[in-house]
């Protein structure tokens, strides 16, 4: 049976406009714009009919639309559908650890001091009115680990122990995974002590012992999972909980010859983030930049800026010879100049163009960026941030995985430790972020239906529904109620609508859909989902924040063949085919994130802009964790 419908088909660029999560748009002006008077619209793409066979277009022609009579009851106000907030990041008060069951506990102990003796129960009463201020879920671990079993982990008769030693040592080089050490402080008991003076070298061990536990503890659970909790800082944000039995770890310390190595173990054991920590010991020894550009530089032609013999100097150095060749006299005359002449414009565009930027003649962030890079300690934050956010991850990435990484504009399909397939992709504009999370691929749908968020319903769709009803009946929008059933868009009084619409709405399948010829599904609650686009034109420019959300991909038929193992020739002919869906027959996460600093396969790290300024509220939250931290001791 044929699939009928009555959709009209709008070019890509009308389409893109119209419920393309691509454009930025005023609803009343945009509706207007592209319905006020009616639709005039003929299929003309005669490849179009021999990939959907199995669809019977027809072209139609409408008659001016009247704008609908307003009813005279009251209607409802139209309330917008915000995008998620960002929130200031409140950290977890620190609790004091309680020792009082501990003490209290009934103990056969005997007070002959020997060195051979672990002395713990002669310790303990050293607990009294020690204040020692921990997370609140570290708190508890030690409060349950020496309930139930009071013995000394870092202490070995009346010294610290070389467990000790070297879990000291791993949380005194806490910068070197970009965690800060000061975090981690114990002071270790003096080597000599008195004698004569048992209660007070007890005293000391066993404060030191929970001191240390409380500590390493807290190394762990930040190494593991982060020091801040990703979910608090915006609902763009969706991790599930990373659980670690904290007393559990305890145990497995008590019983360890090798802290080091197990403490180290905690970090994610990926070669993205070992590729970071290298990174950051890199940077850390190396010298400034000796060009420093203004990362904000924008510098049309005819303007000026003290700024410009620093990127004539760049451009010089950075492109090959033939470019060096051909604008050597012009780089000579303007050697000192501020004034950006047009006779620079083929010089900078060239220059732009040998980095893959798009040569537009204007020296922008982006171009200052490839050239002068970013400052030292720029680049050091960036890695620090970025290894803050792997540890929201899983340890293991996963193969095969699809890793779209939003500031770098990139969907990469990832097999065996190597990048099989890369591309650009096009994410969401500012007032409408794509959030930042991970989940598992399940479907391909060939000839997508597009279902319009209810967002785009109420703040674009429904200002220009009151004026005209029937808009949807005639520009291929399916309305169905809460039970399913299909209802005429004209008949709606759309007036009492004002927050919630109680309707859903779909594009049907055709060349116009939004979504284009295919949409890759691994359903979220925030309706994110890798998909094709019939405007094209986006992924020609340098910076790719356009859509609602979604995750627009350059070669969907390539990564849609890739995630499910066959070929591009399946894909086009499921394509030709209409409508239908694929299951993935495999597990592979997807990976939406937000990295500015990102290593490829070689381990080579590359920077990106923070377009969302994400990295601002993430060095935010950790200052307010830091703070949290320092004022407890």
């Amino acid at each position: 049976m044929k699939l009928r419908h009555r959709s009209i088909l709008l070019p890509a660029a009308v389409a893109a406009l119209l419920g393309n999560a691509e454009q930025p748009a005023q609803a009343q002006n945009l509706f207007q714009m592209l319905f006020g008077g009616g639709i005039q619209q003929r299929q003309s793409r005669e490849d179009y009919r021999g990939r959907h066979q199995r669809y019977e277009q027809r072209s139609t022609r409408q008659p001016a639309v009247r704008p609908a009579a307003r009813p005279s009851v009251k209607s409802a106000p139209i309330t917008k559908i915000s995008a998620p907030s960002y929130h200031q990041y409140k950290a977890d008060p620190l609790v004091k650890v309680s020792f009082r069951e501990l003490i209290e506990r009934p103990r056969n102990v005997s007070f002959e001091p020997t060195l051979n003796a672990s002395g713990f129960g002669e310790a303990v009463g050293g607990l009294e009115g020690f204040d020692l201020a921990a997370e609140k879920e570290i708190a508890k671990a030690i409060e349950d680990y020496y309930g139930e079993h009071p013995d000394f982990i870092w202490v070995t008769g009346y010294n610290a122990n070389a467990r000790s030693v070297e879990a000291m040592r791993v949380l005194g080089a806490a910068g070197t995974y970009g965690l800060d050490p000061a975090q981690y402080t114990v002071t270790p008991p003096p080597a000599g002590f008195d004698l004569s003076n048992m209660p007070a070298r007890n005293r000391e061990l066993i404060r030191f012992e929970m001191a240390l536990s409380a500590r390493v503890l807290r190394y762990v659970r930040d190494a593991f999972a982060g020091r801040v909790n990703p979910n608090r800082i915006s609902g763009y944000y969706d991790f599930p909980e990373k659980p670690l039995d904290l007393a559990a770890v305890l145990a497995t310390l008590s019983r360890s010859q090798d802290a080091r190595s197990y403490l180290e173990s905690r970090h994610p054991q990926n070669d993205r983030y070992q590729a970071l920590v290298a990174e950051l010991e890199v940077l850390r020894a190396s010298a400034e930049n000796d060009i420093v550009v203004d990362a904000g530089l924008l510098l049309k032609p005819g303007g000026s800026s003290p700024e410009l013999p620093k990127m004539l100097k760049l451009f010089a150095r950075e492109a090959d010879d033939a470019f060096r060749t051909e604008y050597a006299d012009l780089l000579a005359l303007n050697v000192d100049s501020h004034t950006y002449a047009d006779d620079l414009v083929p010089l900078v565009k060239a220059a732009q163009k040998s980095k893959g930027l798009s040569a537009d003649g204007v020296i922008g962030p982006r171009t200052v960026a490839a050239f002068a890079g970013m400052s030292k300690a720029d680049r050091i934050q960036k890695v620090e941030t970025a290894l803050e956010q792997l540890r929201w991850h899983p340890s293991d990435l996963g193969s095969p995985r699809v890793f779209v990484n939003q500031p770098a504009f990139t969907a990469t399909y990832n097999d065996h430790g190597v990048d099989q397939l890369s591309m650009r992709v096009v994410v969401g504009k500012v007032s409408n972020q794509t959030s930042f999370f991970f989940d598992e691929i399940e479907q391909i749908d060939y000839n997508p239906y597009w279902g319009v968020p209810q967002s785009i319903i109420v703040n674009e769709m429904l200002p220009r529904l009151r004026e005209d009803p029937g808009y949807l009946d005639r520009s291929g929008y399916e309305v169905t109620d809460s039970k399913g059933r299909r209802i005429a868009s004209s008949s709606i009084n759309w007036w009492q609508y004002g927050s919630k619409v109680p309707f859903s709405v779909r594009q049907t399948p055709s060349e116009a859909n939004a979504l284009g010829e295919l949409k890759i599904l691994f359903p979220n609650k925030h309706a994110i989902y890798m998909h094709d686009t019939p405007s094209k034109s986006l992924f020609d420019k340098d910076v790719r924040a356009f859509s609602h959300g979604c995750v627009r991909l350059h070669d969907p038929r390539g990564m849609a063949a890739a995630v499910l193992g066959t070929s591009v020739d399946h894909v086009a002919e499921k394509i030709s085919q209409g409508h239908s869906t694929e299951k993935v027959g495999r597990k592979i996460p997807v990976y939406v994130a937000y990295f500015t600093a990102w290593p490829d396969q070689a381990g080579k790290v590359e920077y990106f802009s923070d377009i969302y300024e994400r990295d601002d509220r993430l060095s935010k939250a950790l200052e307010a964790v830091a703070e949290v931290r320092s004022a407890s001791g």
